[in-house]
């Protein structure tokens, strides 16, 4: 499992090491695709409780820290 695990990791940080916007670039994707569902379904559980929001907002943060260490 833990071989796995680092293989995984350093598939990833090669892959994320050439594209070092990629992760922000989602992030962003997901708060803007969250103010959609807030305009067309503002009652769903999406729009209420602001999830993608939320995990835009650490997708982009994550992505960002990723791209200053690598």
């Amino acid at each position: 499992m833990i071989q796995w695990f680092s293989k995984f990791l350093d598939q990833a940080s090669e892959f994320l090491a050439h594209r070092k916007g990629l992760l922000p670039l989602v992030g962003i994707l997901f708060i803007l695709l969250n103010l959609v569902i807030v305009l067309i379904w503002p009652a769903s559980i999406f729009a209420t409780a602001n999830i993608l929001l939320h995990l835009g907002l650490v997708v982009a943060l994550f992505g960002l820290m990723l791209s200053w260490a690598l």
